[in-house]
């Protein structure tokens, strides 16, 4: 009997702490995938000041973790990366000295087109970089098409689009994608104010962590990726530094494995066709049933008075 390799120590587990601090924790190329979503630099409360740097302090900063992180990634792997337009330029270039770039991902949080600024055209996207390390990066496109609909498919019906790969598995989703952000509404929102959905970082994962794979997050701020990772068959390790947002991760967590871990609900049994159910019936019953029923003759029907022939050759108006 083959003994399945022990999981090592560091996988699946999100260490409260600094990822610069942590990394070493992490052997070297150990990771397929990076994706992270890091501080902005707009200003906000993270419960810390990472979000408050000078604009050279944060461009420093982000080179050193970016440093730092590369070496963790296998020699196929790849990283997606959040940022925001106006940092998006300078942080690209330093991934582009170290990486490939395969797309710039315009992420459309839907927002409302109320308010916003007066003196600029309202910001309503987030900026999404793509890298590899080489040419034979892991990519599964099948595994994230969008399936065409009914209509689409209906409009190629003509005989040469019979048996079109594409149009059976679905369609690239391109390099904008249109996801709703996470009002404070939504099911899915958790107490955090950048929080990313589920559905962009799945997608992320399926096309480029292969099943059973390790994906690291640097920044795991409400803890989505991990989420998304246990979800769709991959591993998980990253770093937190606010430890209630840490908490808020132990929680997500817990509640996924507790969904996860519950009977799907037994479907509603179909009612059986008749004949089907004929052979439930006691035999009494069957035997019963198997007497003639009784038929009630229907009323003579009266005769109707004899009325006189008439002759072929007499006309209908002439009385005989």
């Amino acid at each position: 009997m083959t003994k399945l390799a022990e999981q090592p120590d560091w996988v699946n587990r999100v260490y409260c702490e600094d990822a610069l601090a942590g990394l070493a924790r992490i052997p070297d190329g150990s990771v397929d995938l990076i994706l992270t979503d890091p501080p902005y630099n707009l200003g906000k409360d993270y419960g810390n000041a990472s979000d408050q740097q000078s604009v050279a302090d944060y461009l420093r900063w982000t080179e050193e973790w970016i440093d730092a992180a590369l070496p963790k990634l296998k020699a196929n792997g790849s990283l997606y990366i959040f940022l925001t337009w106006r940092y998006s330029p300078e942080i690209f270039v330093m991934l582009k000295q170290r990486m490939a770039m395969m797309n710039e991902i315009i992420w459309d949080r839907r927002v409302p087109s109320m308010g916003g600024s007066v003196r600029s055209f309202s910001s309503v996207h987030d900026t999404i970089g793509f890298f590899v390390k080489r040419k034979d990066y892991y990519f599964d496109l099948d595994a994230v098409r969008i399936a065409y609909d009914a209509a689409t498919k209906k409009a190629r019906s003509r005989s040469i689009f019979i048996g079109a790969k594409w149009l059976e598995v679905g369609y690239n989703p391109k390099d904008l994608w249109s996801v709703s952000r996470l009002h404070k509404e939504h099911p899915e929102r958790a107490d955090h104010p950048t929080q990313k959905p589920l559905e962009i970082i799945e997608r992320m994962l399926k096309a480029s962590c292969p099943p059973g794979g390790v994906v690291l997050d640097l920044f795991m701020g409400s803890g989505t990726t991990a989420l998304a990772a246990k979800r769709c068959g991959r591993d998980f390790v990253g770093f937190e530094l606010n430890p209630d947002y840490c908490a808020i991760i132990e929680q997500r967590l817990a509640a996924l494995a507790q969904e996860l871990a519950e009977p799907a609900a037994p479907k509603a049994e179909k009612k059986a066709p008749a004949k089907r159910r004929a052979a439930a019936v006691p035999k009494a019953a069957k035997a019963a049933s198997k007497q003639p029923a009784a038929v009630k003759k229907p009323p003579a029907a009266k005769k109707a008075p004899a009325r006189k022939a008439r002759s072929a050759s007499v006309p209908e108006d002439v009385v005989i």
